[in-house]
């Protein structure tokens, strides 16, 4: 490496580092709102989705169908806030008088706030990593809809948590057999009984169903014998 090019690097690292020490504050200061903001809600169930879904699509009727029911369940709604799949189960929520959250981030493309988040309970965030946690910590359990990658994210890193038992076992409901049966069907063959990478009781972790009747009776099942707690 020649001098002038290793100036130029330990240049920019210097400011890299600096900044990064001013970010922890940023950090800290979203952890701090959002928990706060959160712990306030009650029991909750987070809905993920794609944001490209549109109204009038199957899932995304099964999404605002589910929401209602549940609100009326006395559970609230926490979304990502966009629109899609989240504006679906927001919407549910609010019709049913229910507590709708959305936990929104700034995108260069496709993200804004639904209009049925309730104005009081739309919290933002720069990070996607404090998004999750805030997802992860307060819901009482998890509807992952047909998404893409931001959906496979949540679905996996909320499996790990829960595998690991870094979280309490919550449920965790796929929704859309169609959709969802290929996935399920390669982790099951490759994934579990090929290279044994997870064990049997870590795919038993997760629920299909395609119905709202399914989903609901599901958590209502589930919320006889089992405590109504934040997660961690």
């Amino acid at each position: 490496m020649n001098d002038r090019l290793k100036h130029l690097k330990e240049r920019d690292w210097t400011e890299t580092k600096a900044h990064s020490s001013w970010q922890i504050f940023k950090i800290m200061a979203e952890f701090v709102d959002g928990f706060e903001a959160l712990a306030k809600m009650g029991p909750c169930i987070s809905v993920f989705g794609s944001a490209r879904t549109k109204q009038g699509n199957k899932y995304y009727e099964l999404a605002h169908e589910i929401a209602r029911r549940l609100s009326d369940e006395g559970f609230g709604i926490i979304t990502g806030g966009g629109p899609g799949v989240m504006e679906a189960a927001n919407r549910g929520a609010q019709e049913a008088k229910g507590k709708s959250v959305g936990v929104n981030i700034t995108l260069p493309h496709e993200q804004y706030p639904n209009p049925y988040v309730d104005y009081d309970k739309n919290l933002n965030f720069d990070y996607f990593f404090i998004r999750k946690v805030m997802f992860t910590k307060y819901s009482q359990g998890f509807i992952m809809m047909p998404g893409g990658f931001g959906t496979m994210d949540e679905f996996f890193e909320v499996a790990t948590l829960i595998q690991t038992k870094k979280m309490t076992e919550t449920p965790m409901v796929l929704v859309g057999k169609e959709y969802w049966s290929g996935l399920l069907d390669w982790i099951r063959s490759t994934m579990m009984e090929k290279e044994s990478n997870i064990a049997p009781e870590d795919l038993g972790l997760l629920k299909l169903f395609d119905t709202a009747d399914e989903v609901v009776e599901y958590f209502r099942v589930f919320y006889t014998t089992n405590k109504l707690r934040p997660n961690f």
